[in-house]
């Protein structure tokens, strides 16, 4: 299922921040766990591969002390699996680097002019991907109102 984004009365720009939105996988690709499983780090690959539940953990906020239950794939992703040295390639394509680097900081929101400097794109390119008429992976803006 293809999402067409209407934000036509919002202009983005490449000080437009990102972010992925899980709650957006779990409603359009039922395939997701799938996905995320391909991006485990080797030991995780084999823990995580009968894996069939949506187990949740429990996640604390550093700065917060916040404690919220996740999705106990998605934290071991952010958490390790997206720490380790290799983890973005330049063999990766644009998507799924974008990808790789909002997990490996957390999914913290960042704008295409800081994916941009990670991924050794123009900010014009990655604004043009990540707002063209199809959501990728989930990867959506954040609409400030």
């Amino acid at each position: 299922m293809v999402e067409v984004r209407r934000l036509s009365l919002v202009k983005l720009t490449v000080h437009t921040r990102f972010h992925i939105d899980f709650n957006w996988w779990s409603q359009n690709d039922n395939d997701w766990r799938v996905y995320l499983q391909g991006f485990l780090c080797s030991e995780h690959q084999k823990v995580f591969k009968d894996f069939q539940t949506s187990d949740l953990v429990d996640s604390i906020d550093p700065l917060t002390a916040e404690v919220q239950r996740v999705d106990g794939l998605q934290h071991i992703l952010i958490t390790h699996c997206s720490r380790e040295i290799g983890y973005i390639t330049d063999r990766s394509s644009i998507i799924d680097a974008i990808f790789k680097i909002f997990l490996s900081n957390g999914n913290e929101p960042m704008s295409a002019l800081d994916i941009a400097e990670r991924v050794n794109r123009p900010p014009d390119t990655i604004l043009r991907t990540l707002t063209g008429g199809q959501v990728y992976r989930g990867i959506r803006p954040i609409i400030e109102r």
